[in-house]
Parts: structure tokens; sequence; C-alpha cells
């Protein structure tokens, strides 16, 4: 029998989470069906003093499945990292740096024998945009760059382009860009700041209609079915924060293989919890912060990703 585990969730306000579909939610109701212990802290709650790693803050959940009262919160109290059987580290980005000092608070931590998820080091070194590049064979063609004439010369190259920033989620400031766009010169003025910012340019993929497809990684193992996120009409975006529709879905043979082969690197590298963005069969993105899209995925297909999440905990922590 599994014995009973005492994890903590590093998350943002638990007053702005939306339970019907949060997937860290989904993982907390998934610990606590089986009898863990859950906890909550803000990423302020951090501190470090003395080569101990503290959470100030600390609130034990009892959680249920009514998403309009999901959780009661105990008492607030100050305990070490160490003190937990795990820690999940599930803040969204900005990647600012803040975000990087709590991954250096959290490595200390790691460092001090503490179970860290997804591992600070490796979240750091991963740019969810730019970490694409060690797998240039997955990818459509792509320039990372910050001088506009690179930009422009690239744009001019492929006609039809894909620019973002290194730092955004959630599709914010995502743009299409035609080579005869009368506006191209100033979003590449805004997104690179004139020269001063590094940004990412792709090929247009015009299989975006069919979805942008998340696909997950738990610990190593390859979730079988894919959220694909359609763009609704007149939108190149399929982030459902930018309005797409989720709609769960098989793996195709070339998702198979693009996450069948990342999945042991990355969870060697200690991410416990990776989404690889596909398009047409192109790796845009792998995201290592705070991955989403269990809830639409358990709830299309009946496949627990949560429940997989919890599997591999316990298996981590013996």
């Amino acid at each position: 029998m599994t014995r009973k585990l005492k994890l903590l969730f590093i998350l943002d306000p638990l007053e702005g989470l939306k339970a019907y579909k949060d997937s860290s939610i989904a993982m907390m109701r998934a610990a606590a069906r089986r009898g863990h212990e859950v906890w909550a802290l803000q990423r302020a709650g951090l501190t470090w003093r003395e080569g101990v790693v503290v959470g100030t803050g600390c609130v034990a959940l009892a959680v249920c499945d009514d998403d309009a009262a999901w959780y009661r919160a105990g008492e607030a109290q100050a305990l070490p990292l160490a003190a937990f059987d795990a820690v999940l580290m599930r803040q969204d980005p900005p990647f600012d740096f803040e975000y990087v000092t709590a991954t250096w608070l959290l490595e200390r931590a790691a460092q001090a024998g503490v179970r860290v998820f997804n591992d600070p080091r490796a979240v750091r070194d991963h740019s969810e945009k730019i970490a694409i590049t060690e797998f240039p064979q997955f990818t459509a063609t792509t320039l990372v760059a910050r001088d506009p004439a690179d930009i422009h010369a690239f744009i001019d190259e492929l006609g039809d382009v894909i620019l973002k920033p290194l730092d955004g989620m959630g599709g914010s400031q995502i743009f299409r860009v035609r080579a005869d766009d009368p506006n191209r010169n100033v979003i590449v003025e805004t997104l690179a700041h004139d020269g001063t910012r590094t940004i990412m340019a792709q090929r247009y993929l015009p299989q975006i209609v069919d979805g942008d497809k998340r696909v997950l990684i738990i610990g190593g193992e390859v979730v079988p079915f894919a959220l694909a996120r359609i763009p609704r009409a007149g939108e190149t975006r399929g982030n459902l924060a930018a309005g797409g529709r989720g709609v769960a879905m098989a793996l195709t043979a070339r998702e198979r293989e693009i996450a069948g082969f990342l999945a042991p690197t990355l969870w060697a590298r200690g991410l416990l919890i990776v989404g690889l963005d596909v398009i047409g069969g192109h790796l845009t993105e792998i995201n290592v912060t705070s991955p989403t899209c269990m809830v639409e995925i358990a709830a299309q297909q009946g496949f627990d990703v949560a429940g997989l999440v919890i599997d591999k905990l316990e298996r981590a922590c013996g």
C-alpha cells in the first residue's frame, strides 16, 4: 500500500484559480482522493535562512469536487520545505526575475534533499520558446533574433510568419505577419523594442486551423491524447486564453514520435510535467512552468492525467 504523502503546491492565489478547468486543482483532488495531505503556498512565502528554505504561509487544504467552494484552508504555518515529501512548483508565468529567484531558492531546497517538481534548475534552463532549438529536427523554420533587419529578412524570405516574444503565455503578443503587411514595421518595432529585445519568428503553419495541439508528458510517459486548441473564426491563435476551442483527440503518429523522443530526456532532467505544443507535426514550444489541459483531456477522453501525475509522485517518493 502506498504510504501517505505530504504534498506542497506552490500556486497563484487560491481564490483566483478556476476550479472547473485548473490542472493544479485536478492534481490536488487526485492526491486527496488517495488520502495524501495537500498543502498550498504562495511564491512570495519562500524564504531562506541559515541553510534552510522555509515556506511562510503554508496552509493545509481540504479539497472537494464542488467547483464553487473547492477548498477549505487551515491556519497558515511556517514550515521548512523538507517537511514535505514533494514540492510542486505550479506558479504561472510571467517568468520574470521573481520567478527566477524562486527557482534559486527551490534549488537550494533540492540540494538539501527536498523533491521539487519540476526541477528548478531544469525550469530555469528551459525557456519555453527557445527550448525547441535543442530539437531542430522537429521544428518549423525558426529564427531567434533581435536585430530588426534579420527579422524583416526572415519575413521577406518566408512571406508569412508568426512573431512572438520569448516571455509570453496564453497567446499574448503573438502576431501573424505577411511580407506585404502594412503594419509589419510597427509590429517588429514593438515586439523587438527597436532592436533591444530578442524575439522568435516561425514559419506560419496553416495547419493551425486543425488546432495547436497540447501533448502532455508525465514522468517520462506520453499521454495518449492531445488537446487540440482550435482557433475561433478570424483568429490565428489556438490558445484557450485567446478564445480557442479545446478538442481532445488521440495522438497522431508524428506527435507520438516527437513526444516519445523527448520524453526520456526531459524526465531525466527532473521535468515531471511537460506540455509540448505541436502544430501540423511541428514542435513549437516546450512548456515546463505550469502546463495545463489535464481537465479537458480527462473530461473528453476519460484519461486521468492528474491521476497519472500522482502515480509518478508516489513512485518517486517511494
